[in-house]
């Protein structure tokens, strides 16, 4: 966990203010255990996802007064895991990825600000903690998504070639009982090589129907949601699968998931999801209604004229994803001309 005092988070209809001080430069440092997020109205609502991250420091919510807050995730659902409840697919990992986002471009924006100031050695320390908190973030993916695939392919392709060298030096010197044992092993890594390679295709060749930004409903529970994350096939725990219900999916877990934030107007307990894509449907229509969400302030820009939001360049970069541009329309230029 990242103990920080963070610096100014606005959102439409719920925010926290938290000011900067001077714990950020004296008392900066890894450790563990929470989450902290945002606010509603007067009272403090912020998230614990229970792991590696918190931000801890004087809080202000609308009135000068200061808190300590140590965060905990407020989410009750008497029905958690029942189909017709949205709380089942509330995901807690989604939630401290997209936080630890947060973390690592308040950090790197520090630094920056630090080096802009001449202030040197501040922005080494500050430098040397966006590293840990870089290997943290790759620590959280790994346990959500696996290892690298695509290295972990190599790994085991190096890991054969010496065995096939120590197999044939067993061979060479007739003992054959520790070459069977090497020709064992051998195949078990080849098979394992196999299930690497096919994974890291998967997510090097995902195909997705929807993109970053996109707003959409959910074609169940009907909320309003906007794309944050994605991953090719599903990558939450078997748990978290089965309270879900994930098996009774027509396409089950082997396709597209996202990270979604809903809607605080339609559910304000839920925040974000992890959805499949056969879950989520495309507006008839343009949808330009208002869409309240905490996060969408950090995350993205704005809504551009199609309704959508427009996903900040690290977001983009982070899930590799293109720029998405509107079709030209002349019909706006015209109007403008009238204008």
């Amino acid at each position: 966990m990242v103990q920080v005092a963070i610096n100014t988070l606005v959102t439409s209809r719920c925010s926290v203010v938290c000011e900067s001080s001077n714990l950020w430069r004296r008392n900066f440092g890894l450790v563990r255990e929470h989450h902290t997020v945002l606010g509603a109205g007067r009272s403090c609502l912020c998230s614990s996802v229970e792991r590696d991250a918190s931000f801890v420091g004087p809080c202000h919510v609308s009135q000068p007064r200061s808190l300590r807050v140590q965060a905990r995730w407020l989410f009750n659902g008497s029905d958690k895991g029942s189909e017709l409840d949205a709380s089942c697919e509330h995901s807690e990992s989604a939630n401290e990825d997209i936080l630890m986002f947060f973390f690592e471009l308040d950090l790197a924006t520090r630094v920056q600000y630090a080096l802009n100031v001449e202030q040197y050695e501040i922005a080494q320390q500050l430098r040397n903690k966006l590293t840990e908190v870089e290997l943290e973030v790759i620590k959280l993916r790994e346990s959500r998504r696996g290892p690298s695939s695509k290295g972990e392919a190599q790994d085991i392709a190096i890991s054969i070639l010496r065995l096939r060298a120590d197999l044939q030096n067993a061979i060479e010197s007739e003992n054959y009982g520790s070459a069977a044992e090497l020709r064992d092993e051998i195949s078990r890594l080849e098979a394992k090589s196999f299930t690497a390679s096919l994974k890291a295709q998967a997510f090097e060749n995902a195909q997705y129907a929807f993109r970053l930004g996109q707003k959409l409903k959910h074609k169940i529970f009907g909320y309003q949601a906007v794309i944050c994350g994605m991953d090719p096939v599903c990558c939450e725990s078997k748990s978290w699968m089965d309270g879900a219900n994930i098996d009774k999916l027509t396409r089950g877990p082997d396709q597209p998931f996202y990270q979604v934030l809903v809607n605080i107007q339609e559910d304000p307990n839920l925040l974000v999801a992890y959805v499949a894509e056969e879950n989520l449907l495309e507006p008839d229509k343009q949808d330009t209604d208002r869409f309240d969400h905490p996060y969408a302030s950090f995350l993205f820009f704005g809504m551009d004229s199609a309704g959508d939001f427009i996903p900040i360049k690290q977001l983009r970069e982070k899930y590799n994803q293109p720029r998405h541009e509107l079709p030209y329309d002349p019909q706006d230029e015209e109007d403008g001309k009238d204008a």
